[in-house]
């Protein structure tokens, strides 16, 4: 079992920034991908960027540029650096962990972001 905390979401500007964290504790295999997600009201979830265990990234095209994700293994920690941010990205921000030669995926609850005047 894996559990998953975020945290930094919150209120911020147009053009500005947020820095959300996420740690997991439990039993976490090596070869595993993390990664964040987002839900925006009305929309389906959608893939904001994974990284794996050595480092790998993958980002959607619309983040590309702005958002930079990272991780600690020390701590089983992700982050997620969000620059620039716009009205669109107003979201709940979930980071995930695939245990992938488990088929394993845990899901934190998520963390409000919210990005207007």
């Amino acid at each position: 079992q894996v559990h998953l905390v975020e945290s930094g979401g919150g209120l911020v500007q147009p053009g500005g920034s947020l820095r959300l964290s996420c740690s997991a504790t439990g039993t976490i295999f090596s070869g595993n991908v993390m990664g964040w997600y987002r839900q925006a009201p009305g929309k389906e979830r959608e893939l904001v960027a994974t990284i794996t265990d050595v480092g790998s990234t993958d980002y959607a095209d619309s983040m590309k540029g702005r958002f930079t994700i990272s991780r600690d293994n020390t701590k089983n920690t992700v982050y997620l650096q969000m620059n620039n941010l716009r009205p669109e990205d107003t979201a709940v921000y979930s980071c995930s962990i695939d245990l992938v030669n488990y088929g394993l995926i845990y899901w934190g609850q998520g963390t409000q972001v919210t990005v207007s005047e």
